[in-house]
């Protein structure tokens, strides 16, 4: 079911702040986008790894990691395993995200925490 990581979410204190540093450490501007405000995208200069995107935490999120997102081909399918099995919590319908150009669904694993399947429609 699972395909390899496509990005990972990090609410920061200050976006602007957190994509320097990941600058620093080897990773490149892909977009920025108003997806969440203001919202960097970072791939590794090498082109080895998971995209990161980052924000500015607001209202009632904190600073951390959001969510951890997997690549599918197709998202209806996937969905459909995710809600009919009883381990997966929450599971939402696909939608799509105009500012990403990728459609998602979100679930929650026991503890609460999000993940999503993402399928990238550009």
């Amino acid at each position: 079911m699972l395909g390899e990581i496509d990005h990972i979410e990090i609410e920061a204190s200050d976006a602007a702040e957190m994509a320097d540093f990941m600058k620093a450490l080897g990773y490149e501007e892909k977009r920025r986008t108003t997806h969440h405000g203001e919202s960097y995208e970072l791939v590794p200069s090498d082109g080895d790894g998971p995209l990161f995107e980052i924000h500015t935490v607001d209202g009632e999120e904190v600073p951390g990691i959001n969510h951890v997102a997997y690549s599918v081909d197709n998202i209806e399918e996937v969905t459909e395993e995710l809600q009919e099995n009883e381990n997966v919590d929450q599971v939402t319908d696909p939608y799509y995200v105009e500012h990403t150009g990728r459609t998602i669904t979100n679930f929650r694993d026991p503890d609460g925490r999000r993940f999503q399947m993402v399928q990238d429609d550009e």
